[in-house]
């Protein structure tokens, strides 16, 4: 199994910037895709950004530009850079992990951590 454990996030001006991270522990050598989504109250979670193993990422469309995301595979952490907040950004964002288990992706889920941008 794989813990996630999320820190950063908070409130913070519309244009400011904000960092997250999420350290995994556990069965870390299985760990693969690692990624931030986000839920805003009353939305669908939505994936911000993804990281694979060897670095490729991708991002959702309103976030490309502003928000980037990098992982440390020696400390098992992930870490998504905010910048430009706007105020449409706030939400509970959530770390994901896949990690394989006998053969098979398993998803793991941070707690969450608030992120609140004022206008």
């Amino acid at each position: 199994h794989v813990q996630l454990v999320e820190s950063g996030g908070g409130l913070v001006q519309a244009g400011g910037s904000l960092g997250l991270s999420c350290a995994a522990s556990g069965s870390t050598s299985s760990v693969d895709f690692m990624g931030w989504h986000r839920q805003a109250p009353g939305m669908q979670r939505e994936l911000v950004a993804g990281i694979g193993i060897g670095g490729s990422t991708n991002y959702a469309d309103s976030v490309k530009g502003r928000f980037t995301i990098s992982r440390d595979n020696a400390k098992n952490t992930v870490y998504l850079q905010m910048n430009s907040l706007k105020p449409e950004d706030t939400a509970v964002y959530y770390c994901h992990t896949l990690a394989w288990y006998r053969g098979t992706l398993i998803d793991y889920w941070g707690q969450g951590t608030q992120v609140t941008v004022s206008s």
